[in-house]
């Protein structure tokens, strides 16, 4: 963004009268887009969430689904069909190249959804044109699209899909303007759409210094506001999203006052937080998974012996211990244990070096091999201190013979390089984003019907049992069905050894006391709106 040229974090601090309600939170990285629809990053969504609606979303605090652009909807007898009553009079922002002519209506829905549908769109490569949640949840399964008026849009499946509404509570499937892509179209800029957004939220992008900050202004025009809804109307007059990879910075920049809203900070510093007389813990029952996964590109890992042999070789229960600081359960189902449809009977795999040496001697490793493991290098509730995490793993398989070197990169590229394949073991994880168990393992473990990757599976694990398993289950509503089924899918998981489950713990927040109204999310993206600093 040209605006954004030399900007520092004390230019976007400055830029806000004296006496202004400004609030500073600390995140742990850099949006890698301004678009949600190219994007499934927490951290990147935690920002855009303050942007962008969709005609759903997740209920703060909660997992409800509530309306949002769309003011209800109906389903069709057979559960095929969902038709949305979209919001009148929704506004939209401003950029600096453009003011839009009219409110938000059917068309921003059919632009939104026709660019990610529709091979020939003209926006269809734009930026690359992956669109993540889209490709890995509704590309197979969303036959149309259907204008019917002006404020109503109809969605129509080629099979019922029982998580449908929650996947549209997805901030990936936010809205954005056909009018505004049009405007940018005419004047050769398309690329813009995606790095200088317009959006219908409380907040609209100020400015932005990549590795620094982030500065957002109250978009007062907002619908939350017209509503007269206190929790999604901006009761602030600045916000300042500084950027800090390192939890222990975040959390000491917090305790000095200079943010009121500290971001994953470490487990480990619960106490400190506990102790401190301006700040209070907030702790919030997040669903996530962490793991590592085995890349499918590498000919050795295709050897299941190889796969079994690295996960017999981890000590589990000492990792997840001090990694989750005693928060962690050691489990080998990939829904975790906060979310239905978990399988708390599916074990981790068996600490037993020996069996892992047998096995790798079998599939012609006798002397072990190098390779190497990646680290998530920010705090996520799935993986709170990835170096630590890939070190303990790293001393283990030594034991056994295989070199493990430790390769880590900013948030922004690590995630770009292991979608792109690169990662021989690769470290990664999610977070739910709506209440349904099909999100993680369809994220990140399963192929479309032309055998593609979806974008997180960056092991390129295609198993045709595994996604047949999640497929059903998302076809049929009874859930005690569904249950059966996704403990089947993780059964077959678990068999494969396509990854090693890790875990996931509860997340923590550490939130000034000057801070009021701030309700961390369960799913989806925490919001600012409706958040007051005194």
């Amino acid at each position: 963004m040209k605006k954004t040229l030399g900007l520092c974090m004390l230019a976007l601090m400055a830029a806000a009268p004296a006496k202004a309600a400004i609030l500073s939170v600390c995140i742990e990285g850099s949006p890698e887009v301004f678009n949600p629809q190219l994007t499934s990053n927490g951290t990147t969504s935690y920002v855009l969430g303050q942007i962008y609606d969709g005609l759903v979303s997740v209920k703060a605090g909660s997992s409800d689904i509530q309306p949002a652009l769309a003011e209800s909807w109906t389903v069709s007898d057979d559960g095929r069909t969902y038709t949305f009553k979209l919001r009148p009079g929704v506004k939209w922002q401003s950029s600096e190249g453009f003011t839009p002519t009219r409110d938000f209506n059917a068309d921003d829905v059919m632009f939104t959804f026709e660019r990610m549908m529709k091979p020939d769109h003209p926006y269809a490569k734009v930026n690359g044109g992956n669109f993540i949640t889209f490709s890995t949840k509704l590309a197979d399964t969303l036959e149309s699209v259907e204008k019917i008026d002006d404020h109503t849009v109809a969605f129509t499946l080629k099979k019922p899909l029982a998580p449908f509404i929650g996947i549209m509570a997805h901030q990936s499937l936010a809205i954005t303007s056909a009018e505004y892509a049009d405007a940018l179209s005419k004047a050769g800029t398309p690329e813009l759409l995606d790095r200088e957004p317009v959006g219908t939220g409380p907040f609209r992008l100020e400015a932005y210094q990549q590795d620094a900050a982030v500065r957002l202004a109250p978009f007062k025009e907002t619908w939350g506001a017209a509503i007269n809804d206190p929790a999604r109307t901006p009761m602030l007059d600045a916000v300042i999203l500084a950027i800090s990879a390192d939890a222990s910075v975040r959390l000491q920049r917090a305790m000095a006052g200079e943010c009121q809203i500290a971001l994953y900070p470490n487990l480990a510093d619960r106490q400190m937080i506990e102790e401190s007389p301006n700040l209070d813990l907030v702790q919030t029952p997040v669903a996530s998974t962490g793991f590592i996964t085995f890349n499918f590109r590498e000919e050795k890992f295709k050897d299941k012996r190889v796969r079994e042999a690295l996960a017999h070789a981890i000590n589990m229960k000492p990792l997840v211990d001090l990694v989750y600081d005693g928060m962690g359960t050691v489990t080998g189902a990939v829904i975790p244990p906060s979310l239905w449809g978990h399988d708390k009977g599916l074990g981790a795999h068996g600490y037993d070096p020996e069996l892992a040496k047998k096995l790798l001697a079998e599939a012609g490793f006798p002397d072990g091999f190098s390779t190497q493991l990646w680290a998530v290098p920010v705090s996520r509730p799935y993986m709170p201190n990835g170096r630590r995490a890939a070190e303990m793993i790293q001393a283990d398989w030594a034991k056994i013979g295989v070199t493990a070197e430790v390769v880590s990169y900013e948030w922004g590229e690590y995630i770009t390089r292991a979608r792109a394949g690169e990662a021989q073991v690769g470290m990664f994880g999610g977070i739910y984003d709506f209440p349904d168990p099909s999100q993680i393992p369809n994220n990140y473990f399963t192929c479309d019907s032309s055998g593609k990757p979806s974008p997180s599976n960056i092991g390129a694990w295609c198993d045709p049992e595994f996604i047949g398993l999640m497929n059903e289950a998302g076809a049929v509503t009874d859930q005690a069905k569904r249950i059966e089924l996704y403990k089947k899918a993780q059964k077959e998981l678990h068999a494969e050894v396509p990854a090693v489950i890790l875990g996931g713990a509860d997340t923590i927040t550490a939130v000034a006391k000057s801070v009021k109204g701030y309700v961390p999310a369960i799913f989806g993206t925490s919001r600012l709106s409706g958040v007051t600093v005194e």
